[in-house]
């Protein structure tokens, strides 16, 4: 059996559930099943966020985890958060951006990725998101990059859908970035 439990994780308006949101499409696009689980912080925009994505070959028998393999993590407060719920030799993929400390546990695999830095060369610092997702995808391949662009063509509609090829472009920025 195949399964990737991913928590995505920062402040509202980093574009976390979006990340989560595709993800967990891709998945169904992939013919594998999935779960997409937000939680939100009382607060809007600057709030905490974070979602729960379960991807498996398999039927799912809960979308809650204590204990997920993957991290997506967008700033510090989720960073202190999540870390030490993160299995061993799990994957911790870290905004640099954002998060000026490195994370506590050497057990883990960890990922650095300037995101707002690299979004902000592509054009729009918005989609740092993406450029997470794909350094995601890179590493863990839990969906096919064909599977996030009809995800993408798909949740990013109306005057959105011109955002479709800056968020591929950001994608597959990320994805170079974690081959190094």
């Amino acid at each position: 059996m195949s399964e990737n439990i991913l928590i995505a994780a920062g402040f509202g308006g980093q574009g976390v559930m979006l990340l989560g949101q595709i993800l967990a499409t891709a998945a169904m696009y992939d013919n594998k099943h999935s779960t997409w689980l937000p939680s939100y912080g009382p607060e809007m925009r600057g709030g905490t966020a974070n979602c729960t994505v379960v991807i498996s070959d398999e039927l799912i028998g809960s979308p809650v985890t204590d204990s997920p393999g993957e991290l997506i993590i967008m700033n510090i407060p989720s960073l202190l958060k999540f870390e030490p719920a993160l299995k061993e030799d799990g994957l911790l993929i870290l905004n640099t951006s954002v998060v000026d400390r490195a994370p506590q546990r050497k057990d883990v695999e960890v990922v650095k990725i300037d995101a707002n830095k690299i979004a902000e060369e592509i054009g729009n610092t918005k989609i740092s998101n993406m450029v997470m997702l794909g350094a995601y995808l890179e590493k863990t391949g839990a969906v096919t990059v064909e599977s996030v662009e009809k995800a993408l063509r798909k949740k990013l509609t109306g005057k959105k859908a011109a955002l479709i090829e800056l968020n591929l472009k950001a994608i597959e920025a990320g994805m170079k970035l974690a081959r190094k």
